[in-house]
């Protein structure tokens, strides 16, 4: 046991008392013990203060950090995430349920990868199964092809255990974008991920969470949020070609100018068109026929012009 290295767990909390019991226990039961839980609680203002405190009361692995302000979902994993000590971090959500082996599986995984993340079971508020998995949705991805994760993301981030390395190259989080993506993004430029095809989380899905991959809630957009849409696309492009100075960069960069003109027409074909022929790659994840992947380009390449008039 002395061996293994330390984890730190990375715990943020809001308002999450008629689940965090379960987690809390899911996280005490893992067959791997060497962890610390660092807790950051985003100024609940529910009963969540004093279970954090009940539980940390029981154990010294445990620490607590009680924010002054609330700051909002992205930042606050930042905050939690640049708490920690070890060099191997894991993400805890407040509301799921862990596998006992998940941990132990992750640690043995990781090696020389900077990041390895896994699959998960969708279960619904009352913890019952879903019958769906997030493999079910998305192909998962192995490598070091940042590119993948440009348009869509399978690594969820209650499933990762990372390097610190790649936090430091991560931080600070940039805001409106998601935390995990950008995880998988920079890991993917700093080295190699990997996953263990299993599922070792239950992934509760309730009214209050912060991503909707079942689309429960989707409603349809007004024409000034597909608007911004596509501009928030473009500084996401944006951000990641800065960001990434390896071979995928050339791309990134070109998607990112191209992206910028398509905003300002009805249509631009050659971005549909960049999207499609380089979907080895750019569309990997996503888990649809050739046809579907041609219409995903073909629906990039509408501007600013097309969504005001409906497309």
């Amino acid at each position: 046991m002395e061996n293994r290295p330390l984890i730190s767990i990375a715990l943020c909390t809001y308002n999450g008392s008629a689940f965090l019991r379960e987690q809390l226990d899911s996280v005490f039961a893992q067959r791997y013990t060497h962890w610390e839980l660092v807790v950051v609680d985003d100024r609940s203002t529910d009963s969540t203060r004093a279970i954090l405190e009940e539980y940390a009361g029981k154990d010294a692995r445990i620490s607590l950090h009680f924010n002054e302000q609330n700051l909002g979902y992205n930042k606050n994993f930042e905050k939690a995430l640049g708490l920690c000590k070890s060099e191997l971090i894991a993400i805890c959500d407040q509301d799921d349920i862990w596998h006992p082996e998940k941990l132990e599986k992750q640690a043995r995984l990781i090696g020389d990868h900077a990041l390895v993340y896994h699959d998960s079971e969708f279960v619904n508020a009352e913890g019952q199964s879903m019958n769906r998995r997030i493999s079910d949705k998305l192909n998962f991805y192995r490598g070091s092809a940042p590119e993948v994760f440009l348009f869509l993301n399978c690594v969820s981030g209650h499933s990762i255990l990372l390097k610190k390395a790649v936090l430091q190259k991560s931080l600070p989080f940039p805001e409106d974008f998601h935390y995990d993506q950008w995880l998988a993004f920079n890991a993917a430029c700093l080295g190699s991920i990997d996953f263990v095809p299993e599922t070792l989380v239950q992934y509760r899905q309730h009214s209050s969470n912060n991503t909707d991959m079942l689309a429960l809630k989707t409603a349809e957009k007004s024409v000034d949020q597909k608007v911004a849409a596509l501009e928030q696309e473009s500084n996401w492009l944006g951000l990641c070609a800065r960001k990434c100075t390896g071979k995928a960069h050339g791309l990134i960069h070109t998607l990112y100018n191209q992206s910028l003109r398509r905003n300002d027409r009805f249509f631009d074909a050659a971005f549909g068109i960049l999207i499609w022929k380089h979907r080895d790659t750019l569309l990997r994840l996503l888990k649809k026929s050739d046809t579907s992947k041609f219409f995903y380009a073909l629906r990039k390449a509408w501007g600013a012009k097309a969504k005001m008039t409906g497309k």
